[in-house]
C-alpha cells in the first residue's frame, strides 16, 4: 500500500494531535515536502515532536525518510486530494474536486484490494448454500446492492440491514452459508455481535471493511477497503464509491468461475429489465 493509502487507514485510530499531521499531510502533500518541520507543526497546530513522532509511527527514521516516501507516491502518479472543498466554491471548483477525491479514493481502494483475498471470497461463496448481506446504516445501500447483484448467479441471497433481524438470521444460518459483512468503520458493536454469532452457526463471514479493524479481524476473509473518510463536511462519502466498486468486482469474479450457466442468467435478468423500459 502506498504511503497515502497507509494515512488514510491509520487516521481514526490517530491520537488527535496526530491525526492534525495526518490531515494536512492528505489535504497538501506536495506543500508537505517542501516545508520544513517548524512549517509543518505551525500548520497542524502541534509541536515538533509530534510531527517527527507522526512519521515514526509510519516507519519512517525521521521527517526527511518520510519526504522521500512522499515523493516516491506522487511521483508515481498516486492520487491525492489537495484542496479543500470551500463554501466559496464556485460550481466549476467544486465538480474538480468532488470528483478528483472520488477518483483519488477508487485509486487507494484498488490498490489495497488483495487478489489472493478476492480468490479466498470467491470460493467461499461459489460453495455457498445460502449468502446473507448485512450492513447498517450506509453500509445497508452496499448490502442491498450487493444483493441485487449476487442472488442473479442462482445462489439464495438476503440483504439483511436491520441489527435485530441480522441477529435472528445470523443463529439460523446453515453451516454452508456465507455471510457479507460491511461496514466503513468496522467497529460497530452490533454487527460484531452479529458476526460472532454467524460464525458460532458454522457460516464463513467475509469483512468489506478497512484492515486492521475488528470486524477485519473477527471475520475468516477480508477484502479491504482502506479508504477513510475526508474530515470536511462537505467532502462526499467515498468509502461508499469503493465498497460498491468491490462488491461489482466480486460479482464479476463470481460469475466468471460459475461459467456459462451463471452468465446466462445474468443476461436473462438483464433482458427482462430491458422490456420494462419505453423503447421510445
Amino acid at each position: 500500500m502506498s504511503l497515502l493509502g497507509r494515512i488514510q487507514a491509520l487516521l481514526p485510530d490517530l491520537p488527535p494531535s496526530e491525526r492534525r499531521v495526518a490531515e494536512l499531510v492528505l489535504l497538501r502533500p506536495v506543500e508537505v515536502i517542501s516545508a520544513p518541520v517548524s512549517q509543518l507543526a505551525l500548520w497542524s497546530e502541534v509541536s515538533q515532536p509530534t510531527v517527527i513522532r507522526f512519521c515514526r509511527r509510519l516507519k519512517c527514521a525521521g521527517l526527511t525518510g518520510f519526504k522521500l516516501k512522499l515523493a516516491g507516491d506522487l511521483g508515481a502518479g498516486i492520487p491525492f486530494v489537495h484542496a479543500r472543498i470551500t463554501p466559496g466554491d464556485d460550481l466549476g471548483q467544486l465538480i474538480g474536486k468532488v470528483f478528483d477525491h472520488a477518483v483519488a479514493g477508487l485509486a487507494r481502494g484498488r490498490q489495497a484490494l488483495r487478489p489472493e483475498a478476492l480468490a479466498r471470497a470467491v470460493e467461499a461463496l461459489d460453495r455457498a448454500s445460502r449468502i446473507e448481506c448485512y450492513g447498517l446504516g450506509n453500509s445497508g445501500v452496499t448490502a442491498q446492492d450487493a444483493q441485487m447483484k449476487l442472488f442473479r448467479l442462482g445462489t439464495p441471497t438476503l440483504a439483511c440491514t436491520d441489527s435485530q433481524m441480522q441477529r435472528v438470521a445470523a443463529v439460523l444460518l446453515p453451516r454452508d452459508a456465507v455471510v457479507l459483512a460491511i461496514s466503513n468503520s468496522g467497529r460497530t458493536k452490533s454487527l460484531l455481535d452479529v458476526v460472532a454469532l454467524a460464525r458460532a452457526s458454522g457460516a464463513t463471514v467475509i469483512a468489506l471493511t478497512r484492515s486492521a479493524t475488528p470486524l477485519a479481524k473477527a471475520a475468516d476473509i477480508l477484502l479491504a477497503a482502506d479508504v477513510q473518510e475526508n474530515p470536511e463536511v462537505y467532502a462526499p462519502m467515498v468509502a461508499r464509491l469503493v465498497h460498491l466498486a468491490i462488491v461489482d468486482v466480486l460479482t464479476v469474479a463470481l460469475a466468471l468461475r460459475k461459467g456459462p450457466a451463471a452468465i446466462t442468467r445474468m443476461e436473462a435478468a438483464k433482458a427482462c429489465l430491458q422490456a420494462t423500459q419505453d423503447p421510445g
